[in-house]
This record gives C-alpha cells, structure tokens and sequence, in this order.
C-alpha cells in the first residue's frame, strides 16, 4: 500500500485492502462428524478473478486509513467497491488527503480511467477533483499550497500513449499541461520548491530527471544517470525522491555494476554506497557498446547495444546471441545485466535492441507496431542488428542464436517461423496464440482494447496473423520453451501449445516448466541462475565450435 505523514507528523494516511461482504451462492450442508470434506468450491463473478503473481484474488478493496503516529487505532476514510489508489498526499494544513480512484460501476470493464479525489480527515466527505476520460494519477501539492500537479494519460484504444504533467488548481480546475511539448512519457514527478519540479522519463534507452519551471514548462536536464534496479536485464529503470532541503537523491547504475544510491550535485551524481563492489569488483564484465543501424524493412533507424565477452579479441569471431525485450512497449539500454553478462562470460556476443515499438523515442515511433505485433516489422528490426554486428567481421555466422522473455519470446516464437537462421532458440514465457491468451490472461481487459482491433471472435484473422502458432509449419529451429506453472500472464497454457505442435512436427524441442514461479521467472537468484544455465545448456547442444575449433570458442563456454 502507500503511505504518507501528515505536514505536522501527528498522523500516517495509509491504504490496506479491506474484505468486501459478499453471501455465499451456495451455503454448504453440514459437516458429518469425523469426515474430511475436500476444499470447498471456488464460485467467480467478476471479471477480473486472478491475477499474475497474485493468484485467485479475493473480493477486497484498497480503502484510505489514518492512524495516529504514537500508535492507536486506524480510522476508515474512504469505503465502497472501489480501489482508492496511492502515492497519498497530505493538503499543507493537513486537513485532507488526495489520490486517485476509479469510482465507476463500471471500473471492472474500463482500463485507463482514474479519476483525483480529495477525501476530509475529519469526517470522510469525498470531494472529486476531476471527471476528465482516461486517468489522472500520483497527486503532488506545491509547499505553498497553491497547486495541484499530477500525471495524466488518455484512454485511448493504441497500446502506447504518452502521460503528461499537469498543474491544476486545488479545486482540481485550471488545468494546464506542462510537458505539452516532450514527446517522451513522464513516470513521476515531484516539486522541488514552488516554481519547480523534478520529472523523470525514458529517454533512449536511459532514465533520466529534468527541472521543469512550473511557469513556463522550460526544461532543464540535471541526469540522465538514473537505472540499475532491474538486474537481470538492461531495462530503462531507476527511481529518485526529493528532501526537504532539495537534495536530490537517485539510484545510480551502469552497464557495469546494479543501482547504488547517489546525491545530484553541481559536478554530478555523488555516489554514497557501493553495495556491490565486493561482488564485481575483481571480476572482469563484459564492455557494452551502443550503436544505430537502419531497419531493412524501411530505413527507420533503431538503436542497439551489444556486450563482448570479458577478454574480447576483435581478431576473433564469436557466437552471438540476439535477446529480445519485453513488453514490447518497454526498453533496454546501456545498463547492468546479469543475465546477459553470464551469457558474455560464456563466450557469446550479445545484442540487444530497442525496435520499432519500444519506449523512449516518442508517440510515432512506439505506434510504428500498433496491430502489428508480432510481424514481420520487428523481426526485420532484430535480423538488421545482427547483421550490423556481423558486418564488423567478429562473428561466427555458422553460431546464432536467439532469446526473450515475454513479449520477447512472442518474438522469439515467430521470428523462428519467419527464419531459419538461428542454430537455436529459447522462447521464454511467450504468447503462441492470441485467441486463447487474451482469453485466459490477467491482462485480458486491458490488451483486447489496446492491441487489437476488437474481440477475438470478432477480429479472429488478425489474432491468428499476430500468432506464432500461425508460422509453426515453417519452423526448423531447435526451441526450448520455458515458462512458470503459475504464470497468469502469459499462461503455461501457451508454451504447451507450441511445444505440442513443434513435437508433432519432429522438431527437436524441449519444455521448461518452473513449479511455483509466476510471470517473473528470474525473481529469485536461484531461478535467474537456473535460468541462464538452461539457456547456455540449449544453446550449447546446437553450437558447431565446442569441439575445439581453431577460434578457441571451447574454452569460453567452460568459464
């Protein structure tokens, strides 16, 4: 839940779900006595009922609470059906509390729509702010009392749409939109004083802060140094608060080492910690380099990375492996991963891409996959990075191969249909079929608006075009499909479907099922290393250099 002080400190505002009441449909007999009954039925009536990494989800709502600070009992300030979301935010004379909600009848079948609400400390009257479509979110006040700043987000039915800063008037009118003119999407921002604020956004693969003039809305960069929290693969993360004094503190990362916290000052980031330099700091890393090349497919110019192994010799040719990024409306950049480090340690090149679709390079170039994922459109954005890398003369061409999980193995499993290529592949947690995915998933409200041109037994051509189970006839590449048993997400259900179908076309194929594990199938060291070394083992078994060949590449794969 979220939490906040109140200006004086007396008081925490809190949110905590609360059980719903709800009559049993059926009131079970009596028990006889001595017998062991099995578990009682689970009845569903709603339509979101389970959740990934949540499992079957109870019927309870986030409601608003206040304690006192020295202890006592926690007071109820907001209540019915509805989730009444954080960050919380205190008014300065600490007499109300704002945040934002979806209080619709109809909140269950919407998706990006939330609405901000000021709700009374003394008495609990509810005060709605705004009523605007689509959602208003992450309510900042000024010190001085006098505006509201939030971040707001249209409802439109595209999978990608930029969330702006506006300031608004307490009342919740006067709405002004800062960021009118950044083409970027602003996560959070916080006020600095009360003629300024700290925004972050991705940008090309880096997160990064700019001082806004609440004013004029002019723009100043202070870091684009923020990152290393997500630690298995390099995606564009980080985060950043705001003291009281204005120190400006971050969470530091780079290609070479995981996030540790830092002060922005005049010369820079100011590093305070180095949490992981008893780890890393007598191993050698791989070097990560960033590039852009054109897209075959029309020219549009996409931004790569790529990792060398530790003791990288540009005379020497090297297997390479292409990873792919979720999402797909996320990105990677030039930040620690340990995933694809293991993978550089063991001899490979590994390169990463940001294609047509990803975040941080504005509206258009995220809408360039708009009904169109998967396709030929981004396979020809991933192909084109592996032959820009293979035209600097250090690749073994007879040695690729390719990975990703997610939206990164729905590109996996139909770029396998589109080519032969690859010496192997792992299809990690991937979509096989859409009809059955949108039906079954967590996400299902919210993908069958945003990605598709409409139901699945409306629009089931274009479901089956989007599916790689569509291309299975064409694959001849070696496919590991590795997905959590409890993935809600992306169901297991999915990868049985390819695996199935590979099997019965005699394609050599292996299923990695991981008992216990949701969508997030490298959240736990244990699973991240078993991760990789499922990969490195599938890609191993297809590698045509591991007997000895004359370029050394066996003993790299025994690091």
């Amino acid at each position: 839940g979220s939490l906040a002080w109140s200006p004086d400190g007396r008081t925490i505002a809190f949110t905590m779900n609360v059980p719903a009441e709800r009559e049993p449909l059926v009131k079970p007999p009596k028990k006889p006595e001595g017998a062991e009954w099995a578990e009682p039925a689970r009845v569903i009536d709603t339509l979101r009922y389970r959740g990934d990494g949540r499992g079957f989800l109870e019927a309870v709502f986030t409601q608003v609470f206040v304690v006192p600070a020295d202890g006592g009992t926690p007071r109820q300030l907001t209540e019915g059906e509805f989730h009444h979301e954080g960050p919380l935010c205190w008014t300065p004379d600490g007499g109300r509390i704002l945040f934002s909600a979806n209080r619709h009848e109809t909140w269950e079948e919407e998706t990006v729509e939330a609405d901000l609400f000021a709700v009374d400390v003394a008495d609990g009257t509810l005060t709605a702010l705004t009523d605007a479509p689509g959602a208003e979110t992450r309510p900042r006040i000024s010190p001085d009392g006098a505006l509201i700043a939030c971040l707001e987000q249209p409802n439109e039915p595209v999978p990608y749409v930029n969330q702006r800063l506006v300031l608004r008037d307490l009342d919740g009118g006067g709405r002004r939109v800062l960021t009118a003119d950044l083409d970027r999407s602003v996560s959070a921002a916080e006020w600095l004083d009360s003629g300024r604020l700290v925004i972050q956004y991705s940008d090309r693969g880096r997160t990064v802060l700019d001082l806004v003039d609440a004013a004029t809305g002019a723009r100043e960069r202070l870091t684009d140094a923020l990152g290393g929290t997500t630690l298995g693969r390099p995606y564009a993360s980080g985060t950043f608060t705001v003291g009281r004094d204005g120190t400006i503190a971050i969470t530091r990362g780079t290609s070479q080492r995981p996030a540790d916290v830092a002060v922005l000052t005049d010369g820079g980031p100011r590093v305070l910690t180095a949490l992981n330099e008893d780890l890393l700091g007598a191993r050698r890393l791989g070097q990560v380099e960033g590039f852009t090349y054109a897209s075959s497919l029309d020219g549009q110019e996409i931004e790569g990375w790529l990792i060398t192994p530790p003791d990288f010799d540009p005379a020497r040719r090297y297997p390479l492996v292409l990873e792919i990024h979720g999402g797909p409306h996320l990105a990677y950049g030039p930040h620690f991963a340990a995933e694809l480090q293991l993978l550089a340690a063991a001899g490979y090149l590994v390169v990463y891409d940001n294609h047509r679709g990803s975040t941080g390079y504005g509206e258009d170039f995220a809408l360039l996959l708009l009904h169109k994922y998967s396709s030929p459109d981004d396979a020809a954005d991933h192909l084109s990075a592996v032959d820009s890398v293979i035209a600097r003369g250090i690749v073994d061409e007879e040695n690729l191969f390719v990975t990703g999980g997610s939206a990164g193995g729905i590109a996996t499993a139909y770029l396998v249909g589109l080519t032969d290529r690859f010496n192997a592949a792992v299809a990690a947690k991937p979509v096989i079929n859409w009809v059955s995915k949108t039906l079954t998933a967590d996400s299902s409200v919210y993908q069958i608006r945003h990605q598709f041109p409409g139901m699945p037994w409306e629009e089931h051509e274009h479901y089956w075009q989007r599916s790689p189970l569509s291309l299975v006839g064409n694959v001849t590449t070696p496919t590991m499909l590795m997905t959590g048993e409890e993935d809600y997400r992306t169901p297991i259900s999915e990868s049985e479907q390819f695996y199935q179908a590979l099997k019965l076309r005699g394609v050599d194929s292996v299923f990695v099922r991981l008992p216990g594990s949701s969508h997030g199938i490298a959240s736990r060291p244990s699973r991240l290393v078993s991760k990789v070394d499922h990969i490195l083992a599938w890609f191993a078994r297809y590698r045509t250099d591991l007997e000895g060949d004359e370029d050394g590449s066996a003993e790299d794969e025994g690091r």
